[in-house]
């Protein structure tokens, strides 16, 4: 099951061990049971305090429980292989219950051990599902850490009908104590965040102590990384409020377009630009969701950043780069549908629809792309674009229409979603030339039709937005308002691409220094008074 390298790489791992670890598997006598026997057989002799044994009486075959010898109350359970992208999270759970320490806030650790209640975790992942190793990884280390918390990893792959029997069409999907509890990604502090009652109120206390920013980022994404980075090399107090560090990069796969790194996933790089923050005195707040800005009242004052768990941070200059999320087709049936057959992470969500019929909106680079993907997985792919002709790169095209199980459909208007028993059966499309609709009959769509800025908290600041909703920002990242930056996808600046994100955010970065070294704060006008 492991190849020469991935061999060399978990033996190396495994001498952390500090006490032994049991590997007990409920297999039965498939392929895939057989695989699972191979790979824990291979596991427990590259260490002597790694068993493995067979006698498992688990409903689901393959599956195997990895726990600490000393301590079988403590368990995680993998159904089926924990391999691509999860191979991580194994190495982990192995490491963890041999005793390693995880690399995680104390106060994190502390909070999952002090849970009261039972909480019995369900989660589904696919194999090519890049935002699912966080899922499982936290869930892993909560199962581990408090034996009142069990967790089981399921590979929707192996237990197919399991998955179509839960109505489970986007991972990650999770369950608590048997009922649907969250899709998509999260991490441990927002799982952490739902399930235990006092943990805003916790946030919302210490975040409330913290003493005024001298530049305050809002936003967590390349373009708030990169203007925290510059400013604290300034020498000047920053923090950054993020809803979730890294931004849409934990939604973008491959990343080829990036000078000087010829190839990149947006996971990893989310990662690389925590740990280059961390590298400076930056106060990173994630799980920050930033509800209201009121801007200072005289230049040089403090602009206030009101959050949604209640507290406030106050700051002499601010930079805003909130980034831009996918906009939604606003028709009939997406909203009802979302998670149950609509779905906009085709890399995530694609391997759930294998040998069926789907639906990709949106002719751009984001668009075809998805649809090539998806073609090599699903049975067939209708393509449509609003516009008379596509807008992605000539080379996308040409590959997307070489494939022999995709349709491409140019001036179509998608005007409603439908469906039958809680699933998506099909989309009504209108063709803009002649006027005539037809149903389209499939089991997913997949919307790629751009971004939407996410200013809405902003309204009523007296921040100037333009027609988009965009913020209006000068050449040097100015906004209307005195201290106030504006920097990324949020802003009017044409070309959102994760360079020129950096690029923006660095500037504003400067265009704050700039700013702060030319203006004496208002308290110490008023005291000079």
């Amino acid at each position: 099951m492991l190849d020469a390298n991935l061999t060399q790489q978990l033996k190396t791992y495994l001498a952390n061990l500090r006490e032994p670890v049991e590997l007990v598997a409920s297999l039965g006598d498939d392929e895939k049971s057989r695989q699972t026997r191979e790979l824990l057989e291979e596991i427990a002799a590259l260490h002597e305090d790694v068993s493995a044994n067979f006698d498992g009486t688990d409903d689901r075959k393959p599956s195997f429980v990895i726990r600490r010898a000393s301590d079988a109350e403590k368990w995680v359970r993998f159904a089926g292989l924990p391999m691509g992208h999860e191979f991580t999270s194994l190495v982990l759970a192995l490491l963890w219950a041999g005793g390693h320490p995880p690399k995680v806030d104390a106060d994190l650790l502390e909070q999952v051990r002090g849970l009261e209640g039972d909480f019995n975790f369900e989660m589904y992942f696919s194999l090519s599902c890049h935002n699912c190793p966080d899922v499982v990884q936290a869930l892993t280390l909560m199962a581990l850490e408090n034996p009142r918390v069990t967790a089981t990893l399921i590979e929707g792959g192996t237990y197919q009908d399991e998955v179509d029997a839960r109505d489970v069409m986007t991972v990650p999907a999770t369950f608590l104590n048997g009922e649907p509890f969250y899709n998509g990604k999260m991490e441990l502090a927002e799982i952490l965040a739902k399930v235990d009652t006092g943990a805003d109120a916790k946030a919302a206390e210490k975040l409330a102590a913290k003493d005024p920013f001298e530049v305050l980022v809002v936003g967590g994404g390349p373009a708030g990384a990169a203007s925290a980075i510059y400013t604290a090399r300034k020498g000047f107090r920053t923090g950054i409020a993020a809803e979730r560090f890294g931004g849409q990069l934990h939604d973008t796969l491959g990343i080829e377009n990036l000078p000087g790194t010829a190839y990149t996933e947006g996971p990893k790089l989310a990662g690389d630009l925590e740990r280059h923050v961390g590298e400076y005195d930056i106060d990173l707040m994630n799980l920050a969701r930033a509800v209201k800005l009121v801007p200072a009242k005289e230049e040089g004052g403090l602009h206030t950043v009101e959050l949604g768990n209640g507290a406030s941070l106050k700051t002499r200059s601010l930079i805003l780069a909130t980034g831009a999320r996918w906009r939604n087709l606003g028709v009939p049936g997406e909203a009802e549908y979302r998670n149950k057959g609509v779905a906009y992470c085709p890399h995530c969500d694609g391997p759930l629809f294998k040998g069926k019929r789907i639906a990709v909106i949106g002719g751009g680079n984001s668009g075809v792309e998805a649809a090539i993907d998806l073609a090599k997985i699903v049975g067939h792919v209708t393509l449509i674009e609003y516009d008379e002709k596509l807008r992605a790169d000539e080379v996308l095209q040409r590959k997307l229409r070489s494939m022999s199980n995709v349709e491409i459909v140019t001036s179509g208007q998608t005007t409603e979603v439908t469906g039958k028993g809680g699933k998506v059966d099909g989309l009504m499309l209108k063709d803009r030339k002649s006027g005539d609709t037809r149903r389209i009959e499939l089991e997913g769509v997949f919307v790629q039709i751009g971004l939407v800025p996410n200013t809405e908290w902003l309204q009523g600041s007296g921040l100037e937005l333009t027609r988009f909703g965009e913020i209006a920002t000068d050449e040097e990242g100015r906004t209307n308002l005195p201290g106030i930056f504006g920097a990324g996808d949020v802003t009017d600046v044409p070309y959102k691409q994760i360079v020129v994100a950096m690029g923006e955010g660095s500037k504003a970065g400067l265009s704050a220094f700039d700013y702060l070294i030319r203006t004496e704060p208002a308290e110490e006008i008023a005291q000079a008074a």
